[in-house]
Parts: C-alpha cells; structure tokens; sequence
C-alpha cells in the first residue's frame, strides 16, 4: 500500500500530490532545508563533544597552583 505523502501548515494537512506546483516546489524546499539542518545540528554535537574534550585536555595540561 502506497502511503499518501501529506505536509501540516497551520493544523491543516494537505496530500502534497494535491498541492500546486508551486506549492509543491516549497514542500520540496523545506524538505531540503530540514535535511540540511539536521546535517548541521549532528556536526554540531561534533564539534561540541570535541571542544568539551578539548577544555578537559588543557585543565589536565594547565600547571597546578598550590592554594
């Protein structure tokens, strides 16, 4: 069974197969868009994991001060 591709704006679905060209056009783009953040979100928990690693190895690197 061939699922119906549907997309919500404001509380209303609409079957995308339905919408204009155009319409579907922006669906498309947004599509895109989503992808490319998700993209973004993931290389970011990278870069935070790695500056987090990073901090910790300078703390360990940093000479002890006597109190």
């Amino acid at each position: 069974m061939d699922e119906v591709e549907e997309v919500t704006v404001d509380g209303v679905s609409y079957r995308v197969s339905e919408l204009s060209a155009e319409a579907r056009e922006q669906v498309n783009n947004l599509k895109f868009v989503e992808t490319e953040m998700a993209a973004l979100n993931s290389r970011l928990a990278v870069y935070t994991t790695a500056r987090n690693a990073y901090e910790q190895a300078l703390r360990a690197a940093l000479p002890r001060s006597i109190q």
